[in-house]
Order: structure tokens, then C-alpha cells, then sequence
């Protein structure tokens, strides 16, 4: 019986990390979507409407 409840311990404890590791993932991704759309949006090409281009 203790060898069942050790197991079942530490399938629970796998899975608690995987949840873990992978929120982090999730939380990366949505970080580097916002990086990507940033330079993205930098490296857009300048339509004219800005004070410094009317010159």
C-alpha cells in the first residue's frame, strides 16, 4: 500500500511541475509575441504622418 500512495505522490508531483513549466512557457510566448509586435511596429515603414517627416 505504501508503494501505491508513493507513486500516486509522485505522479501528482509530475504533474505540478509540467503545470509549472508550463505556464512559464505560456507566459514567455506572450512575452516575446509583445517583443516580436513591438519591432515589428518599429520597423514599419513610416507613413508620412508624423511631425518630424512634414518638414
Amino acid at each position: 500500500m505504501t508503494w501505491i500512495l508513493l507513486a500516486a505522490g509522485l505522479g501528482v508531483a509530475g504533474v505540478l511541475a509540467l503545470l509549472v513549466a508550463g505556464t512559464r512557457v505560456i507566459a514567455a510566448a506572450r512575452r516575446l509575441n509583445r517583443e516580436v509586435a513591438g519591432a515589428r511596429a518599429r520597423l514599419a515603414p513610416d507613413d508620412g504622418q508624423n511631425s518630424l517627416s512634414r518638414g
